[in-house]
C-alpha cells in the first residue's frame, strides 16, 4: 500500500511512526538486523524506510533488505533512492526491481556528488536535482501510478549550505509540485525553529504531510558528528544538559531518549504533527523505550505461533477440522528452525557474554564505530547514511593544503599531530585527548614515514569517569590494549611480518591490505581482538571496540575510498590528484595490536626499538 494513503486513513487520534535502517555492510550484521525489524515491526509501524548508498554503493543490499522487508514483516516499504552520480540505467534497474518486489515508496534524494564537484559532471545528465527524479518518476506510465514518492526537507538548511532559506523553500516546492507526496526531514533538535521552518513552508503553499526525522542521541562522539555533518542547530540547553555526563554513554543514551519523547510530545502539542520518522541506526533499544515514553505501544502483539506436529513421511496423519496449520512437513520444519537460528545475535561465542548485554535487542547497544563488532547490524555506522569525506572541496584545499610530494603528506600528518583545531580527510576532529597520551611514539612512526590514522594507549584498570579514556557508567574500569593503524609500503607489512615471528612472542597481532584487495595478517580468521573493555557495577564486562579481519577489511575497503574523495579535490592531471592516487594504488593499510595491556610500551618498543 503506497504510504500517502496509509497515512490519509490512520487513525487521526493516534499518531503514526516509521523506522529508518541502513543496510550492514557485513552479512552476519545484515542477518541479525533482518530478527531486529521483525521485533521492531511488532510495534506497528506504518513504514519501514531502507537507505541507499552513495553513488549507490549499496544498491544490491539496499533492494535485498528492502524486498524482505516488503515480503516477510508485513510493513510497508520505502526505499531511499538518490539520482546523482549514478551510472546511466541504474535508476530504471532500481525501479523495475523494486517494483517486482512490491515495494511502492521511494524518498527520492539528490544524493552527494563527488567532494570534488567543481571537476564533476552528472554521469547521467537527466538528474542533477531530486525534482529531477520526482518528475521523472511522475511522468513515467511504468512507475507513475506505481510508486508513491516523498522527499526530503531541511529544516536547519542544506547541509552544502550553497543556497539561503528562501531558496531552500523554493527549491522543496519545486519538489512538490513535481508530484512529492509528503516530506520527511533532516534530524534537528531545536523545536521552536523547526515549528518557524513548518510555518514558512505552508505559507509557501506547500500541503503535504511534513514528517519530522528523529535521531536518538545514541553517544556524545556521534552526537557531536552527526549535527557538525548536517549542520543541526543545537540548543545551548541541549549542550548544557550533556557536558556533565558526556563520560558515561549510558546516561547519554537515556539523555537522548527523554530528549526524543520531549520533541515530540512539544511537536505533537504545538505543531499538531501527525507522525514521525525515527533514525534508528539499526539500533532498537532507544526507539523501543521512545515509543514507550510516549504510551504509544498500547498492546503489542505478542508471538502466539504454536508448536506443529511434524509429518512422518509417506503416513497420513488424521486431521480434525481446523487443525491443519498444526501440521508441518519435515522440510518446512528444517528450514524454519533454520531461519530462526540464524536471525539470532551472538550467543556464549558472542562479544557481550550472557546477560541482558547479549540480549537480542540490547547486546550491541554501545557500537564503536568502523571498531565494533562486524557481527552487530549497527556496524560501521559513521554517520547517517554513509562515510567519506565531510567538507566541500574548498574547505578541504584550505584545511589540507596542496601536497605534492610524499614528502608533503608526511608534513601533513606530523602536523597534524600538533594542531589543535585541524582535521585530516580520515578525522573530522583533532587529535583525541587519549591519542595525545602517546604522541611521542606517533610523531616517531609519522616521521619515518608511516601516517597514522587511528591508535590508542594501554589503558589498565582506569575509572570509567576518568576524563580523557573513561566511558560507560560511573563506578566502572576500564581496559585497553595498545594499537595503531597507519599507511605505509609493502616493505613495511614485510619486514613486519618478520618482526612479528621473531620479536612477537605471541603478543602481536597485526592486519595489513591495499587496494587490490592483497592481504596479510598473523591472525587466524576467526580471531576476535577486544582492544577496549569495561568491567561495570551491576553489568557484565562490555567491549565495544573489537579489530578482526572482517571489519578491518570492511574499513580497509573505506579507506582507500577515501583517498580517492581526496584526490578528486584537486584538478585533473595536477601533481596534488597525481601523488594522492600514487598513494591510494601503493601504499597499505595495517593495524597493529599488542595484547599486553599492563605494558604500557610495549606496542611502541615492539615498532621502534632497533
Amino acid at each position: 500500500m503506497k504510504l500517502k494513503d496509509k497515512i490519509a486513513n490512520r487513525s487521526k487520534s493516534r499518531p503514526f511512526y516509521t523506522f529508518e535502517f541502513f543496510p550492514p555492510r557485513t552479512d552476519q550484521g545484515f542477518t541479525n538486523l533482518l530478527g531486529r525489524i521483525d521485533r521492531l515491526a511488532s510495534l506497528n509501524p506504518i513504514a519501514i524506510s531502507v537507505t541507499w548508498g552513495a553513488s549507490g554503493s549499496t544498491k544490491e543490499r539496499s533492494l535485498d533488505l528492502a524486498g524482505l522487508t516488503q515480503s516477510e514483516y508485513g510493513v510497508e516499504t520505502l526505499l531511499h533512492l538518490t539520482c546523482t552520480n549514478m551510472e546511466r540505467g541504474m535508476i530504471d534497474e532500481t525501479l523495475k526491481a523494486a517494483k517486482a518486489s512490491g515495494i511502492q515508496n521511494i524518498l527520492a534524494l539528490r544524493g552527494d556528488p563527488p567532494r570534488g564537484s567543481e571537476y564533476w559532471i552528472p554521469t547521467d545528465p537527466r538528474f542533477v536535482h531530486a525534482r529531477d527524479l520526482v518528475a521523472y518518476i511522475r511522468a513515467s506510465p511504468e512507475y507513475a501510478s506505481h510508486f508513491s514518492v516523498g522527499v526530503a526537507g531541511y529544516p536547519d538548511g542544506h547541509p552544502d549550505q550553497e543556497v539561503d532559506e528562501e531558496a531552500e523553500l523554493i527549491n522543496l516546492k519545486a519538489k512538490v509540485d513535481a508530484g512529492a507526496d509528503y516530506i520527511i526531514t533532516q534530524l534537528f533538535y531545536d523545536v521552536d525553529a523547526f515549528l518557524s521552518w513548518v510555518n514558512r513552508v505552508r505559507a509557501k503553499g506547500i500541503e503535504v504531510p511534513i514528517i519530522p526525522g528523529i535521531l536518538p542521541i545514541q553517544s556524545y562522539a556521534s552526537f557531536l558528528r552527526l549535527t557538525k555533518l548536517c549542520g543541526t542547530r543545537v540548543p545551548p540547553e541541549v549542550m548544557a544538559a550533556m557536558e556533565p555526563i558526556k563520560h558515561d554513554d549510558q546516561k547519554v543514551k537515556d539523555y537522548g531518549i527523554d530528549l526524543a519523547i520531549n520533541m515530540v510530545r512539544r511537536l505533537r502539542d504545538e505543531g499538531e504533527i501527525p507522525g514521525f520518522h525515527f533514525c534508528t541506526l539499526n539500533l532498537e533499544k532507544s526507539v523501543r523505550k521512545i515509543l514507550e515514553g510516549l504510551d504509544w505501544l498500547g498492546e503489542v502483539p505478542v508471538d502466539t505461533e504454536q508448536n506443529k506436529l511434524i509429518a512422518v513421511c509417506g503416513l497420513a496423519l488424521p486431521v480434525h477440522n481446523g487443525d491443519r496449520d498444526l501440521i508441518i512437513t519435515p522440510h518446512d520444519a528444517s528450514t524454519s528452525a533454520m531461519q530462526n537460528l540464524t536471525a539470532r545475535p551472538p550467543s556464549d561465542t558472542g562479544s557481550a557474554g550472557r546477560g541482558e548485554l547479549n540480549h537480542a535487542a540490547t547486546w550491541d547497544e554501545f557500537p564503536n564505530g568502523r571498531f565494533g563488532d562486524f557481527k552487530s547490524p549497527a556496524y560501521g555506522a559513521q554517520d547517517l547514511w554513509n562515510g567519506g569525506l565531510t567538507v566541500k572541496p574548498e574547505q578541504a584545499r584550505s584545511e589540507w593544503g596542496h601536497p605534492k610530494t610524499i614528502h608533503d603528506l608526511t608534513e601533513f600528518f606530523y602536523s597534524y599531530l600538533h594542531s589543535t583545531s585541524g582535521t585530516t580527510p580520515f578525522s573530522a576532529n583533532p587529535l583525541s585527548q587519549e591519542s595525545q597520551l602517546i604522541i611521542p611514539y606517533l610523531e616517531q612512526l609519522t616521521q619515518r614515514g608511516w601516517w597514522t590514522v587511528g591508535s590508542q594507549p594501554a589503558i589498565d584498570a582506569a575509572p570509567s569517569e576518568d576524563e580523557v579514556v573513561g566511558w560507560g557508567p560511573r563506578g566502572g574500569y576500564i581496559f585497553q590494549k595498545a594499537f595503531v593503524e597507519f599507511f605505509a609500503d609493502r616493505e613495511v607489512v614485510e619486514w613486519l611480518t618478520e618482526r612479528a615471528r621473531i620479536r612477537g612472542c605471541g603478543l602481536i597481532s597485526f592486519f595489513a591490505g591495499n587496494l587490490a584487495d592483497e592481504f596479510e595478517t598473523n591472525s587466524n580468521n576467526e580471531d576476535t581482538n577486544a582492544v577496549t573493555w569495561g568491567v561495570f557495577p551491576g553489568h557484565e564486562i562490555a567491549q565495544p571496540t573489537i579489530i578482526e579481519q572482517e571489519n578491518f577489511l570492511s574499513w580497509k575497503t573505506e579507506a582507500f575510498g577515501i583517498w580517492s574523495e581526496w584526490a578528486q579535490v584537486y584538478p585533473p592531471d595536477s601533481e596534488e590528484r597525481r601523488v594522492l592516487e600514487q598513494v591510494r594504488d601503493t601504499r597499505w593499510l595495517i593495524s597493529v595490536i599488542h595484547h599486553d595491556f599492563k605494558n604500557p610500551t610495549g606496542l611502541w618498543d615492539f615498532l621502534l626499538q632497533n
